[in-house]
């Protein structure tokens, strides 16, 4: 079984046997999702370019932690949804990578709608 697999199965449990399952509607936990997100800006909110790059261990733990919140709601999200993220994931890769081809994209920040075709 992939890591991924196993990984949802482990939430899965970790939620039926609290019985959150009456919890976890894809509303609920896409804005659980973004509660998450937000409290990982926290903690890069103030910092320079430079320091965002460094963090000292401590914050990078804490950073480490709330990025482990964001992928568990993700993935729970996906399994509510029935929906193979990896698979979601490379489709998406696909459309980008003809959206942002390496000659128009390199080097520059734009978006694709930008770009003179």
């Amino acid at each position: 079984m992939a890591r991924h697999e196993v990984l949802s199965r482990r939430i899965s449990k970790f939620v039926a046997e609290r019985d959150w399952e009456q919890f976890h509607s894809p509303k609920n936990l896409s804005m659980a999702l973004t509660v998450e997100a937000a409290e990982l800006l926290e903690h890069f909110q103030w910092l320079t370019q430079e320091e965002s790059c460094h963090l000292p261990a401590p914050k990078r733990e804490q950073v480490a932690e709330e990025l482990a919140d964001v992928f568990i709601y993700l993935v729970r999200l996906a399994d509510r949804l029935e929906i193979d993220l990896y698979a979601a994931a490379e489709r998406k890769l696909a459309v980008n990578e003809a959206n942002y081809p390496i000659d128009l994209a390199k080097g520059n920040a734009r978006k694709y709608t930008e770009f003179d075709r």
